[in-house]
């Protein structure tokens, strides 16, 4: 569990690059969380993982560093999912690394679901492919999740005030799972 109080986060990026409005909604939850808990962070890009990971299919055929990978998220006190949703639903990459995470590894794991979008009909991903993902593996997606659509942001800083709102009341979730 945590390490001399300290959370363990792990942030699981499905968007295919480091410089993403999905990345800048994770930054802000992330700066905002560690003004109220003492955070060790660790934050896995799935496009990064190279060929040891997209030529796997079963956990067994995993590079050994994509394996740690899945080790820090399976060992997280708290799992930040976050990715663009493209079609209604999440990256292929995203999905492929949780298709790699044993099965019974994120029981009871509280989950904060975040998702960027090109519009607001892409916030019900939220609801419709993110929460069924995690509750096949029986984790506790908290009860807010927070979606910011590409005109709440300013390349990747985020502005929108509703945003930053429901960035409160979703880390309060975390903070009442935790106590």
């Amino acid at each position: 569990m945590r390490d001399a109080g300290r959370l363990r986060v792990t942030v699981v990026n499905g968007s295919p690059n480091e410089q993403s409005k999905t990345m800048g909604l994770a930054g802000v939850v992330l700066d905002t969380l560690s003004q109220k808990l003492s955070l060790d962070v660790h934050r896995t890009d799935v496009y990064r993982l190279g060929m040891g990971f997209t030529h796997a299919s079963v956990r067994e055929e995993v590079a050994p560093a994509v394996d740690d990978e899945l080790k820090a998220t399976e060992s997280a006190d708290l799992l930040i999912a976050a990715t663009p949703i493209y079609r209604g639903s999440y990256t292929g990459l995203f999905k492929h690394f949780f298709d790699l995470i044993e099965r019974y590894a994120l029981a009871d794991k509280p989950v904060l679901l975040l998702a960027t979008g090109g519009g607001e009909h892409h916030a019900l991903a939220l609801d419709h492919a993110l929460r069924p993902l995690f509750s096949f593996f029986q984790a506790r997606a908290l009860p807010v999740g927070i979606f910011a659509s590409s005109g709440d942001f300013d390349g990747t800083l985020l502005l929108n005030p509703r945003v930053y709102s429901r960035i409160g009341l979703a880390l309060k979730d975390v903070e009442d799972f935790l106590a």
